[in-house]
């Protein structure tokens, strides 16, 4: 059971509750993408669309990651999903058997570790660990986990739950190692438009080949404020475009039509939302870390990306129990550490993505509860 729920569960039904535990903001999607999405469905657009997405949209995608990456990517190569999750879930099937050996980077939503055990594969993860005040990788650590009896690495960077963010510069070795051992590179790029000092994380789509076994998984859930659409995309090697056709109709069939409209004019006319968010997201940012770290024993690294804080309090080895005592004594409600593997335990999870006023209101919350242990 995921540890987040559990938590969220145990407030839902309290309107005292400040909810900072899902990885949303507190803002609905914009009036034009709502628009688009509603006047197609009014117009009766509620029929079967093709497995791999409606062709101007996957056209629409291909366009937009080949100008936000500087380089090609054909619409053959890109794949429309029912949720980004549904892409992470439909890139396992693709690649992994029961045995197979699988690498990730972590803390981590627990959905990516999970993912692979549903299919029998095992889960090694190499730890994002904080130091001086930011989030950082070891790449010894994680070259020496990529050995030749690994079947894949799963990346998601910006990551949730830390906000780290992959340096340009490692990318080279690590498709580098993956091409050696022919690992399959499974990138988690949900939050890539969510980079705080840059208009993309780094991406690995400019170095590598379109036959490199290289996954690229997305969603339009984060950069435009689009969680409950369930509505993501993936990139993948055409030699595999056939098989992935096959796997969506086994799961979802196809995504809706009315809702790629909204997707499709989301990436069309959304950069100004994008920019807009990531303005409010950074200033969010300073503004939650900075009082965090005013606590007296409150440990709070600065995330490169993402949306989230993810701190942690001196003595804390429960981060469950933790996180429900918030709830039931100061109405405040956090995502424990333990939710995202046992690397994540001792820290909580803060999503940022909040009005500036809710924001400063749980912060005095916490400070408060702090206070009085």
């Amino acid at each position: 059971m995921s540890k987040i729920r559990e938590v969220a569960n145990a407030g839902m039904g309290r309107d005292d509750i400040l909810a900072f535990w899902f990885g949303e903001g507190d803002r609905p999607t914009p009036d034009f993408i709502r628009q688009a999405a509603a006047e197609a469905l009014l117009s009766g657009r509620t029929y079967y669309t093709h497995n791999l997405g409606r062709p101007d949209l996957r056209e629409t995608l291909a366009r937009y990651l080949t100008g936000l990456h500087g380089a090609p990517v054909g619409a053959e190569r890109v794949a429309v999903t029912s949720a980004g999750v549904n892409a992470l879930m439909l890139a396992a099937q693709l690649v992994l058997s029961p045995g197979d050996r699988t690498v990730v980077a972590g803390p981590i939503w627990p959905n990516v570790v999970e993912i692979p055990k549903i299919l029998s594969s095992s889960v090694e993860v190499v730890p994002v660990e904080a130091g001086q005040g930011r989030w950082r990788l070891d790449m010894d650590r994680l070259m020496a986990a990529l050995t030749p009896d690994t079947r894949a690495l799963i990346l998601n960077s910006p990551n949730n739950p830390t906000g780290w963010m992959l340096p340009a510069e490692d990318r080279a070795a690590i498709l580098e190692r993956c091409r050696k051992h022919g690992i399959w590179l499974i990138c988690d790029d949900v939050y890539e438009r969510l980079a705080f000092d840059r208009p993309s994380a780094p991406s690995f789509l400019p170095l590598a080949t379109a036959e490199d076994r290289l996954i690229g998984v997305n969603s339009f859930s984060k950069a435009w404020r689009m969680t409950g659409w369930r509505l993501g995309w993936m990139v993948v090697p055409p030699t595999l475009m056939e098989s992935l056709g096959v796997l969506v109709e086994y799961n979802t069939s196809c995504a809706p039509d009315f809702i790629q409209e909204g997707a499709k004019v989301a990436v069309e006319q959304g950069e100004p939302v994008v920019a807009e968010l990531k303005a409010e997201l950074a200033a969010a940012r300073d503004q939650v870390i900075g009082a965090l770290r005013q606590l007296a024993g409150v440990e709070a690294p600065t995330p490169d990306g993402a949306l989230y804080a993810f701190f942690r309090v001196e003595g804390c080895t429960d981060s469950l129990a933790l996180a429900k005592d918030l709830i039931a004594k100061a109405g405040l409600g956090l995502a424990p550490g333990a939710a995202f593997g046992p690397e994540g335990e001792g820290w909580l999870r803060w999503c940022f993505a909040a009005r500036p006023e809710k924001n400063a209101a749980g912060l005095d919350r916490l400070a408060r509860y702090l206070s009085a242990r």
